[in-house]
Protein backbone atom coordinates (compact mmCIF):
# COMPACT_ATOMS: atom_id res chain seq x y z
CA UNK A 1 0.00 0.00 0.00
CA UNK A 2 3.06 2.08 0.96
CA UNK A 3 4.31 1.81 -2.47
CA UNK A 4 0.95 2.51 -4.45
CA UNK A 5 0.70 5.74 -2.19
CA UNK A 6 4.13 6.73 -3.23
CA UNK A 7 3.74 6.61 -7.08
CA UNK A 8 0.22 8.09 -6.76
CA UNK A 9 1.98 11.20 -5.34
CA UNK A 10 4.54 11.38 -8.34
CA UNK A 11 1.66 11.10 -10.73
CA UNK A 12 -0.02 14.17 -9.02
CA UNK A 13 3.60 15.76 -8.90
CA UNK A 14 4.00 14.58 -12.81
CA UNK A 15 0.66 16.14 -13.70
CA UNK A 16 0.99 18.84 -12.24
CA UNK A 17 4.48 19.90 -13.26
CA UNK A 18 3.98 19.14 -17.18
CA UNK A 19 0.42 20.07 -17.23
CA UNK A 20 -0.98 16.79 -18.20
CA UNK A 21 -4.11 15.33 -17.61
CA UNK A 22 -3.40 11.81 -15.70
CA UNK A 23 -6.89 12.07 -14.23
CA UNK A 24 -7.84 8.44 -15.17
CA UNK A 25 -4.77 6.77 -14.08
CA UNK A 26 -4.67 8.63 -11.21
CA UNK A 27 -8.38 7.96 -10.31
CA UNK A 28 -7.60 4.29 -11.06
CA UNK A 29 -5.06 4.04 -8.69
CA UNK A 30 -6.71 5.65 -5.74
CA UNK A 31 -9.50 2.95 -6.19
CA UNK A 32 -6.40 0.15 -5.74
CA UNK A 33 -5.55 2.14 -2.99
CA UNK A 34 -8.98 2.37 -1.20
CA UNK A 35 -9.17 -1.11 -2.09
CA UNK A 36 -6.41 -2.42 -0.89
CA UNK A 37 -6.98 -0.47 2.18
CA UNK A 38 -10.13 -1.72 3.05
CA UNK A 39 -8.93 -5.75 2.64
CA UNK A 40 -6.11 -4.91 5.39
CA UNK A 41 -8.43 -3.44 7.65
CA UNK A 42 -10.94 -5.11 7.75
CA UNK A 43 -8.83 -8.48 8.72
CA UNK A 44 -6.82 -7.17 11.36
CA UNK A 45 -5.48 -9.05 14.10
CA UNK A 46 -6.57 -8.58 18.02
CA UNK A 47 -3.16 -7.04 18.06
CA UNK A 48 -2.95 -5.08 14.98
CA UNK A 49 -5.58 -3.22 16.55
CA UNK A 50 -4.16 -2.71 19.63
CA UNK A 51 -1.16 -0.97 17.86
CA UNK A 52 -4.02 0.79 16.30
CA UNK A 53 -5.52 2.18 19.26
CA UNK A 54 -2.21 3.18 20.09
CA UNK A 55 -1.14 5.15 17.39
CA UNK A 56 0.72 8.71 18.01
CA UNK A 57 -1.72 10.60 15.87
CA UNK A 58 -5.03 9.30 17.28
CA UNK A 59 -7.51 11.86 18.12
CA UNK A 60 -7.32 11.95 22.40
CA UNK A 61 -9.88 13.79 24.50
CA UNK A 62 -8.40 17.32 23.76
CA UNK A 63 -9.06 17.07 20.19
CA UNK A 64 -12.85 15.78 20.55
CA UNK A 65 -12.79 18.54 22.83
CA UNK A 66 -11.97 21.44 20.50
CA UNK A 67 -13.42 19.76 17.45
CA UNK A 68 -16.96 18.89 18.93
CA UNK A 69 -17.63 21.44 21.27
CA UNK A 70 -19.07 24.16 20.40
CA UNK A 71 -18.26 25.43 24.16
CA UNK A 72 -16.03 24.17 27.31
CA UNK A 73 -15.41 25.41 30.40
CA UNK A 74 -12.49 22.49 32.48
CA UNK A 75 -13.01 22.48 35.73
CA UNK A 76 -9.99 21.78 37.62
CA UNK A 77 -9.66 19.86 41.21
CA UNK A 78 -11.06 17.37 43.37
CA UNK A 79 -11.08 19.62 46.62
CA UNK A 80 -8.40 17.31 48.68
CA UNK A 81 -4.60 17.06 46.70
CA UNK A 82 -4.47 18.85 43.09
CA UNK A 83 -5.13 18.60 39.88
CA UNK A 84 -4.81 15.73 38.19
CA UNK A 85 -3.62 16.51 34.29
CA UNK A 86 -4.37 12.90 33.22
CA UNK A 87 -8.04 13.49 33.47
CA UNK A 88 -9.79 16.41 31.89
CA UNK A 89 -13.08 17.55 33.05
CA UNK A 90 -15.75 20.34 32.48
CA UNK A 91 -19.11 21.79 31.29
CA UNK A 92 -19.47 20.79 27.48
CA UNK A 93 -22.01 22.39 25.03
CA UNK A 94 -22.65 20.54 21.73
CA UNK A 95 -25.50 21.31 19.70
CA UNK A 96 -27.29 23.27 22.03
CA UNK A 97 -26.98 20.81 24.51
CA UNK A 98 -25.17 20.66 27.57
CA UNK A 99 -23.41 18.17 29.67
CA UNK A 100 -20.41 17.29 31.70
CA UNK A 101 -17.23 16.11 30.06
CA UNK A 102 -14.69 13.75 31.39
CA UNK A 103 -11.94 11.95 29.83
CA UNK A 104 -8.07 10.52 30.10
CA UNK A 105 -5.65 12.44 28.22
CA UNK A 106 -2.34 11.17 27.23
CA UNK A 107 0.39 13.78 25.61
CA UNK A 108 1.80 14.05 22.46
CA UNK A 109 5.50 14.64 23.32
CA UNK A 110 7.76 13.89 25.78
CA UNK A 111 6.92 17.29 27.74
CA UNK A 112 3.22 16.62 27.45
CA UNK A 113 3.22 12.86 28.34
CA UNK A 114 5.33 13.61 31.42
CA UNK A 115 2.76 16.21 32.47
CA UNK A 116 -0.16 13.81 31.57
CA UNK A 117 1.16 11.04 33.25
CA UNK A 118 0.63 9.08 30.04
CA UNK A 119 -2.66 8.98 30.65
CA UNK A 120 -2.50 6.91 33.74
CA UNK A 121 -4.37 9.26 36.56
CA UNK A 122 -3.93 9.36 40.29
CA UNK A 123 -6.64 8.76 42.75
CA UNK A 124 -7.25 12.95 42.82
CA UNK A 125 -7.87 12.50 39.12
CA UNK A 126 -10.61 10.08 40.00
CA UNK A 127 -11.86 11.45 43.00
CA UNK A 128 -11.92 14.98 40.59
CA UNK A 129 -14.08 13.30 38.30
CA UNK A 130 -16.63 12.12 40.97
CA UNK A 131 -16.96 15.21 42.09
CA UNK A 132 -17.48 16.57 38.62
CA UNK A 133 -20.35 13.76 37.72
CA UNK A 134 -21.69 14.61 41.28
CA UNK A 135 -22.00 18.47 40.53
CA UNK A 136 -23.14 17.33 36.58
CA UNK A 137 -25.98 15.64 38.90
CA UNK A 138 -26.64 18.16 40.80
CA UNK A 139 -27.64 20.62 38.08
CA UNK A 140 -29.19 17.64 36.11
CA UNK A 141 -26.51 17.90 33.29
CA UNK A 142 -26.00 14.71 31.21
CA UNK A 143 -22.41 12.60 31.57
CA UNK A 144 -20.40 12.21 28.91
CA UNK A 145 -16.81 10.00 29.58
CA UNK A 146 -14.10 9.73 27.29
CA UNK A 147 -11.04 6.43 27.99
CA UNK A 148 -8.24 6.46 26.87
CA UNK A 149 -5.58 5.06 29.52
CA UNK A 150 -3.25 2.02 30.07
CA UNK A 151 -4.02 2.05 33.44
CA UNK A 152 -4.45 3.22 36.80
CA UNK A 153 -1.13 4.81 37.91
CA UNK A 154 0.29 2.28 39.74
CA UNK A 155 3.25 4.63 41.44
CA UNK A 156 3.52 4.13 45.82
CA UNK A 157 2.22 7.84 46.15
CA UNK A 158 -0.67 6.87 44.17
CA UNK A 159 -0.86 4.00 46.52
CA UNK A 160 -0.11 5.73 49.48
CA UNK A 161 -3.10 8.28 49.03
CA UNK A 162 -6.05 5.88 48.29
CA UNK A 163 -5.79 4.52 44.74
CA UNK A 164 -7.78 1.12 45.00
CA UNK A 165 -10.59 2.82 47.32
CA UNK A 166 -10.80 6.05 44.78
CA UNK A 167 -11.61 3.52 41.46
CA UNK A 168 -13.83 1.54 43.61
CA UNK A 169 -16.01 4.28 45.24
CA UNK A 170 -16.33 5.89 41.75
CA UNK A 171 -17.57 2.72 40.66
CA UNK A 172 -20.18 2.64 43.60
CA UNK A 173 -20.91 6.31 42.47
CA UNK A 174 -21.53 6.05 39.10
CA UNK A 175 -24.11 3.48 39.53
CA UNK A 176 -26.38 5.46 41.32
CA UNK A 177 -26.25 8.79 39.25
CA UNK A 178 -29.66 10.15 38.40
CA UNK A 179 -28.35 11.21 34.93
CA UNK A 180 -27.81 9.57 31.66
CA UNK A 181 -24.36 8.24 31.64
CA UNK A 182 -22.56 7.44 28.43
CA UNK A 183 -19.14 6.49 28.26
CA UNK A 184 -16.88 6.12 24.97
CA UNK A 185 -13.30 4.09 24.66
CA UNK A 186 -11.58 6.16 22.67
CA UNK A 187 -8.11 4.16 22.86
CA UNK A 188 -6.74 1.98 25.53
CA UNK A 189 -9.41 0.86 27.83
CA UNK A 190 -7.10 -0.92 30.69
CA UNK A 191 -8.16 -2.67 33.75
CA UNK A 192 -9.50 -0.71 37.12
CA UNK A 193 -7.89 2.66 35.06
CA UNK A 194 -10.53 2.59 32.52
CA UNK A 195 -13.61 1.02 34.77
CA UNK A 196 -13.02 4.09 37.17
CA UNK A 197 -15.11 6.74 34.70
CA UNK A 198 -16.78 3.49 32.48
CA UNK A 199 -20.35 2.42 34.32
CA UNK A 200 -22.75 4.31 32.15
CA UNK A 201 -26.41 3.58 30.76
CA UNK A 202 -24.69 3.55 27.24
CA UNK A 203 -20.67 2.21 27.03
CA UNK A 204 -19.71 2.24 23.24
CA UNK A 205 -16.11 1.84 22.20
CA UNK A 206 -14.43 3.29 18.69
CA UNK A 207 -13.92 0.79 16.01
CA UNK A 208 -9.76 0.05 16.77
CA UNK A 209 -9.81 0.16 20.40
CA UNK A 210 -9.74 -2.16 23.17
CA UNK A 211 -10.99 -2.83 26.51
CA UNK A 212 -9.48 -5.29 29.50
CA UNK A 213 -8.55 -5.93 32.48
CA UNK A 214 -4.88 -6.20 31.71
CA UNK A 215 -2.98 -5.20 28.70
CA UNK A 216 -1.16 -8.34 26.17
CA UNK A 217 2.07 -7.44 26.93
CA UNK A 218 1.41 -7.64 31.35
CA UNK A 219 -1.23 -11.01 30.36
CA UNK A 220 2.01 -12.15 28.07
CA UNK A 221 4.97 -11.44 31.53
CA UNK A 222 2.88 -13.10 33.72
CA UNK A 223 1.49 -16.05 31.88
CA UNK A 224 5.33 -17.20 29.77
CA UNK A 225 6.63 -14.78 31.33
CA UNK A 226 8.14 -12.58 28.49
CA UNK A 227 7.07 -9.87 26.65
CA UNK A 228 7.39 -11.98 23.58
CA UNK A 229 4.02 -13.82 23.92
CA UNK A 230 2.02 -10.32 23.57
CA UNK A 231 0.43 -11.15 20.16
CA UNK A 232 -0.66 -14.51 21.28
CA UNK A 233 -2.19 -12.98 24.82
CA UNK A 234 -4.06 -10.90 22.76
CA UNK A 235 -6.03 -13.18 20.36
CA UNK A 236 -6.90 -15.39 23.42
CA UNK A 237 -8.18 -12.36 25.81
CA UNK A 238 -10.64 -11.17 23.15
CA UNK A 239 -9.74 -7.41 23.39
CA UNK A 240 -11.39 -5.77 20.69
CA UNK A 241 -14.61 -3.95 19.74
CA UNK A 242 -15.87 -6.57 18.39
CA UNK A 243 -15.28 -8.91 20.83
CA UNK A 244 -16.69 -7.00 23.55
CA UNK A 245 -19.87 -6.51 21.67
CA UNK A 246 -20.61 -10.26 21.30
CA UNK A 247 -20.14 -10.73 25.03
CA UNK A 248 -22.61 -7.88 25.66
CA UNK A 249 -19.46 -6.17 27.70
CA UNK A 250 -20.26 -3.33 26.00
CA UNK A 251 -23.55 -1.80 23.63
CA UNK A 252 -22.17 -0.67 20.30
CA UNK A 253 -19.43 -0.08 18.45
CA UNK A 254 -18.70 3.20 16.72
CA UNK A 255 -16.97 3.08 13.70
CA UNK A 256 -13.44 4.87 12.30
CA UNK A 257 -12.21 5.95 9.17
CA UNK A 258 -11.01 3.78 6.74
CA UNK A 259 -7.57 3.17 8.20
CA UNK A 260 -8.07 4.48 11.56
CA UNK A 261 -9.06 7.62 13.37
CA UNK A 262 -5.61 9.38 13.02
CA UNK A 263 -6.67 9.31 9.67
CA UNK A 264 -9.24 11.81 10.09
CA UNK A 265 -10.05 13.34 13.22
CA UNK A 266 -12.50 15.80 11.52
CA UNK A 267 -14.52 12.61 10.44
CA UNK A 268 -14.20 11.06 13.92
CA UNK A 269 -15.19 14.15 15.81
CA UNK A 270 -18.54 14.05 13.63
CA UNK A 271 -19.17 10.64 13.87
CA UNK A 272 -18.65 10.90 17.87
CA UNK A 273 -20.68 13.75 18.31
CA UNK A 274 -24.07 12.14 16.30
CA UNK A 275 -23.99 9.18 18.69
CA UNK A 276 -23.30 11.24 21.87
CA UNK A 277 -26.23 13.69 20.62
CA UNK A 278 -28.29 10.50 19.63
CA UNK A 279 -27.85 8.85 23.30
CA UNK A 280 -28.27 11.56 25.13
CA UNK A 281 -31.62 12.37 23.79
CA UNK A 282 -32.66 8.51 23.92
CA UNK A 283 -31.65 7.74 27.48
CA UNK A 284 -33.13 11.63 28.52
CA UNK A 285 -36.54 10.18 27.52
CA UNK A 286 -36.42 7.03 30.36
CA UNK A 287 -37.32 7.62 34.02
CA UNK A 288 -35.00 8.61 36.34
CA UNK A 289 -34.91 5.37 38.33
CA UNK A 290 -35.95 3.30 35.45
CA UNK A 291 -32.88 4.72 33.84
CA UNK A 292 -30.92 3.65 37.22
CA UNK A 293 -32.26 0.14 37.31
CA UNK A 294 -31.19 -1.14 33.67
CA UNK A 295 -27.85 0.31 34.22
CA UNK A 296 -27.12 -1.67 37.57
CA UNK A 297 -29.08 -4.53 35.67
CA UNK A 298 -27.04 -4.54 32.68
CA UNK A 299 -23.74 -5.23 34.91
CA UNK A 300 -24.82 -7.55 37.20
CA UNK A 301 -25.95 -9.66 34.02
CA UNK A 302 -22.09 -10.34 32.71
CA UNK A 303 -20.26 -12.73 32.94
CA UNK A 304 -23.35 -15.03 34.83
CA UNK A 305 -23.46 -18.16 33.53
CA UNK A 306 -26.76 -19.57 33.50
CA UNK A 307 -26.97 -23.57 33.57
CA UNK A 308 -30.06 -25.81 32.18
Amino acid sequence: MAELERKLEEMKTLANENNVDFSDAIALLEGNITNLRKEIFENLTRWQRVQLSRHPDRPYTLDYIELICDEFIELHGDRQVRDDPAIIGGLANVGGQSFMLIGQQKGRNTKQRQHRNFGMPNPEGYRKALRLMKLAEKFNKPIVTLIDTPGAFPGMEAEERGQGEAIARNLKEMFMLKVPVICIVIGEGASGGALGIAIGDRVLMLENTWYSVISPENCSAILWRSWDFKEQAAEAMKITAKDMTNYKLVDGIIPEPLGGAHLDHKWMADELKKVILENIAELSSIEEQDRIDQRIEKFCSMGVVVEA
